[in-house]
C-alpha cells in the first residue's frame, strides 16, 4: 500500500530531468512532505507528438474516479472508496482499473513514501520512511481516468499509483509496495499505443538503491508538514 507520499521538487525542475512538458500551470507551490489521499498530484502522461509521443506532466487528483462514478447534486463524486492504490496482479482484469490500465498509465513522481507497521504498544504504529539513497525521485507506476460529474461540466483528471508485493526488508514494514519503475521502462509504461506491459507488473522489484529510516509519529497528522517528518526518530 501507498497512502502518503513526499514530493519536494518543483515540476518545472522535474520537467526538465524528465524532458517532459509541464502542464501543471504552477498549481504547486511549497514542499509537499506528507502527500495525502485528494491532494492534487503532478503525474507523467505520454501524449502523441506526430509520429511519436512527448511525456507531459498534468496535475492530478489522487483517488482515481473511474468514468461511470455517478455525482451527488453538488457535483461531488459517489464513491463509496477512495481508489488511491491499484493492485499490479489484478490491473487489467478489475473494473475499476481496467480500461484505464489499457490506453491511460503515467508515472507519479516522489522523493520517497511512508509506511507504518504494527508497534508492541497497543493500537499503535511506526511510520518508516523509505527513499533512493542517491536523492533522485522514486517514479512509481500508476494510472489516470478523466471524471465528469456531468456532460456540461469540465473534466477532472485522477490518479492511481500501483502495488505490487514488498520485498527484502521492506516485508517486515508492510506487505505492498509502490511499483518502482526504471527509467529504462518510463516509455514502455506510458506509452497509449500498447497494453500494460505484463512483464513490469510481475517483475520482482530491485531495493537495492532504496533507504529505510525510522521516523517520528508526527507523520500520522496530514497537518504537519515539513522537513522535520524525514527526520529520524529519537529513542
Amino acid at each position: 500500500m501507498c497512502g502518503r507520499f513526499v514530493v519536494t521538487t518543483d515540476p518545472a525542475l522535474l520537467a526538465a530531468r524528465l524532458d517532459a512538458v509541464d502542464e501543471t500551470g504552477h498549481r504547486f507551490g511549497a514542499p509537499n512532505y506528507n502527500v495525502a489521499p485528494t491532494t492534487t498530484i503532478a503525474a507523467v502522461v505520454a501524449r502523441r507528438q506526430g509520429d511519436g509521443t512527448e511525456r507531459r506532466i498534468l496535475p492530478m487528483r489522487w483517488g482515481l474516479l473511474p468514468p461511470w462514478v455517478k455525482a451527488d447534486p453538488a457535483g461531488k463524486p459517489l464513491a463509496k472508496s477512495l481508489l488511491i492504490n491499484a493492485r499490479a496482479e489484478t490491473l487489467t482484469t478489475s473494473p475499476a482499473f481496467r480500461s484505464a490500465a489499457r490506453r491511460q498509465r503515467c508515472l507519479v513522481p516522489m522523493d520517497g513514501y511512508y509506511e507504518w507497521m504494527p508497534s508492541p504498544e497497543p493500537g499503535a504504529k511506526t511510520p518508516y520512511y523509505m527513499f533512493r539513497r542517491d536523492g533522485c525521485p522514486i517514479l512509481v507506476a500508476g494510472l489516470w481516468s478523466v471524471w465528469r460529474p456531468d456532460e456540461a461540466s469540465g473534466p477532472m483528471l485522477t490518479a492511481t499509483i500501483v502495488t505490487t508485493e514488498a520485498v527484502g526488508d521492506l516485508v517486515e514494514i508492510h506487505n505492498r509496495m509502490p511499483l518502482m519503475l526504471d527509467e529504462n521502462d518510463w516509455d514502455r509504461w506510458l506509452n497509449p499505443d500498447e497494453p500494460a506491459p505484463e512483464d513490469l507488473l510481475a517483475a520482482r522489484a530491485d531495493i537495492s538503491a532504496i533507504g529505510v529510516r525510522e521516523i517520528s509519529r508526527l507523520v500520522n497528522r496530514v497537518a504537519n508538514n515539513g522537513p522535520e517528518l524525514l527526520e529520524p526518530a529519537r529513542c
